[in-house]
């Protein structure tokens, strides 16, 4: 009887610990289409045609855009401020924005586990602090440059998959 539990429990186990993961190719592909989703998102903003994604304005210098050959810490640690940043705005598109955000920095995860690389704990809470005067003179004004420069980062994140990306 005894013998008959434990190998029941040896064979439900085998069961249990056997996790086949989850291919980089994959990952990769949910992560291409996830930004193609943000992008639509963000050009069905009327707002964002309005302004030049190089135009500077005073104060939001803090806002990052990523250039190709960012490594995965760098990318998860802007994607944060963008995820930040929208979702402190009043607009309910700029909430599932950040939401798609959110789970593409679970893609990315995935992929800087894949990789062995050690993410750091990425903390966008002091760029948010910094940013608050702007954010409280100008939603607008923020809400149309940060969508502009996330476009921007996306579509260099977009392009940087298909090279690879950097531990």
């Amino acid at each position: 009887m005894r013998c008959g539990i434990l190998c029941h429990l040896l064979w439900l186990w085998s069961f249990l610990s056997y996790s086949q993961a989850v291919p980089i190719r994959k990952i990769q592909d949910d992560a291409r289409t996830l930004i193609k989703t943000i992008i639509t998102r963000i050009n069905g903003i009327s707002l964002t045609q309005s302004v030049s994604s190089k135009q500077k304005v005073t104060g939001l210098n803090l806002i990052p855009v990523l250039q190709s050959g960012m490594s995965l810490s760098r990318i998860d640690e802007a994607l944060v401020i963008y995820q930040q940043v929208l979702t402190s705005l009043p607009s309910r598109s700029m909430i599932q924005i950040g939401n798609d955000l959110e789970n593409l920095r679970d893609l990315f995860q995935l992929l800087a586990e894949s990789k062995n690389c050690p993410l750091r704990k990425a903390g966008g809470l002091e760029t948010l602090k910094s940013l608050g005067y702007v954010m409280e003179t100008s939603d607008y004004t923020m809400e149309v440059v940060t969508l502009s420069r996330l476009q921007k980062s996306l579509q260099n994140l977009q392009q940087q998959i298909d090279r690879g990306l950097l531990c």
